[in-house]
């Protein structure tokens, strides 16, 4: 058994965080040739990702509350199982309604992952220290999704699209493995919740009331529909649009999750010097200054395969300074609900970045303009929620 505060509780953690990403990224190279395998429209294909995420919301909200009641490790277990059987049968769809169905039970056991990885987080480094390590395992799983889409762009070459969700049945029965014998139980036996429905509509109520918290939610929210409007539309656009080859798609994804990486970085040496706020308004500004940077020439009709992957390089490390430091600042005043507030954060994050995802989908015109426009309009809502909710001077740091 691992110690609770190692490195490698951190390292683990990450992985079962890297869950989503993994499971959108790895098979982005693949959406365009998923057309001619089931005879269908780019829309329908979109919906393997939306529905993804819709899934991925909705049993967020009941996660949170089963860990604050049972303890972390046999809800996490228990996601990680449905995600292992449920990428077994996205192995195997010979539809893209089966497909589709199937993505959405992945979802279900994957969101598992994020909840409760964050959760543990701040059982055990409590409210201060959160921030740093969420930097720290943003980094680490980083590392995932930028392979993931180089891996996945060979895998559809090499083999099929399929092979891609045999990797994740692989992957997510590694990660129940160490769970399993290796992680320990962070929940106070003394600190366990409810579960009546009354008290879990009264904690929700609470959060949704909070308004610091929801300024924080909304910021995370914001931001990361940005990025979810890059993974929607970027196959489409850099495959189909710019003609790039599906095997280097991988690679102009991963200088994007290069700046993530960077923008985390940052975050987890400047953070606990200048604090949540500070770090999280620049985070915001600079977001919001790329997205403008990449819808302006494309609303002119200036389409640049290298214009567009900067940008978007600079909104990613945008990305990598405003979660962290959003989620710390969201989890911090709940301890006695971590796992509740985790949810309903959560939760808020992948609806928003549904509604984008099938934004660029529905009105993707084939240019780069309807996923330049979603980014753009992302970046400055997340600025403005926590600007006018939470404040820069307003909230604790």
């Amino acid at each position: 058994m691992f110690k609770a505060n190692s490195f490698a509780v951190i390292l683990t953690l990450a992985s079962v965080v890297a869950l989503g990403p993994l499971s959108t990224d790895m098979y982005l190279p693949a959406l365009p040739g998923l057309t001619t395998v089931f005879t269908t429209s780019i829309d329908q294909v979109q919906i393997t990702l939306s529905v993804f995420l819709l899934g991925f919301a909705v049993t967020q909200l009941i996660y949170g509350p089963l860990a604050d009641r049972f303890g972390r490790k046999p809800v996490l277990l228990a996601g990680l199982a449905l995600f292992i059987a449920a990428s077994l049968g996205c192995s195997l769809a010979n539809t893209i309604e089966q497909l589709i169905s199937y993505r959405f039970l992945q979802a279900l056991g994957a969101c598992a992952g994020p909840v409760l990885g964050r959760t543990i987080v701040r059982d055990i480094h409590g409210p201060v220290n959160a921030a740093k390590v969420l930097s720290m395992m943003g980094t680490i799983m980083a590392l995932a999704p930028a392979i993931a889409p180089i891996l996945g762009g060979y895998m559809v070459v090499w083999f099929s699209w399929s092979s891609i969700f045999w990797f994740l049945t692989f992957y997510g029965a590694i990660a129940w493995l160490l769970i399993a014998f290796k992680i320990p139980e962070s929940l106070d036996s003394n600190n366990r919740s409810s579960l009546r429905i009354g008290v879990i509509i009264s904690n929700y109520g609470t959060l949704l009331r909070h308004r610091v918290y929801m300024g924080y939610t909304l910021a995370c929210s914001f931001i990361f529909s940005g990025l979810f409007a890059f993974l929607s539309g970027s196959s489409f656009v850099l495959i189909d649009y710019f003609s790039v080859n599906q095997e280097h798609y991988g690679l102009f994804f991963a200088m994007a999750v290069g700046g993530y990486m960077t923008g985390t970085q940052i975050a987890q040496r400047l953070g606990p010097r200048l604090g949540i706020n500070t770090m999280l308004l620049y985070g915001a500004i600079l977001g919001f200054s790329a997205g403008l940077t990449m819808v302006i020439p494309a609303l002119i009709n200036i389409h640049n395969l290298w214009l567009t992957v900067l940008t978007q390089v600079f909104f990613m490390m945008a990305v990598g300074i405003v979660m962290p430091q959003a989620m710390a600042g969201a989890l911090a005043p709940f301890s006695a609900m971590t796992g509740t507030a985790s949810s309903l954060l959560g939760f808020t994050q992948s609806i928003i970045a549904a509604c984008a995802g099938l934004i660029v989908g529905h009105f993707h015109d084939g240019s780069p303009t309807t996923m330049a426009i979603t980014i753009a309009l992302m970046g400055m809502l997340s600025l403005l929620s926590f600007y006018f909710l939470v404040g820069p001077q307003r909230a604790k740091p």
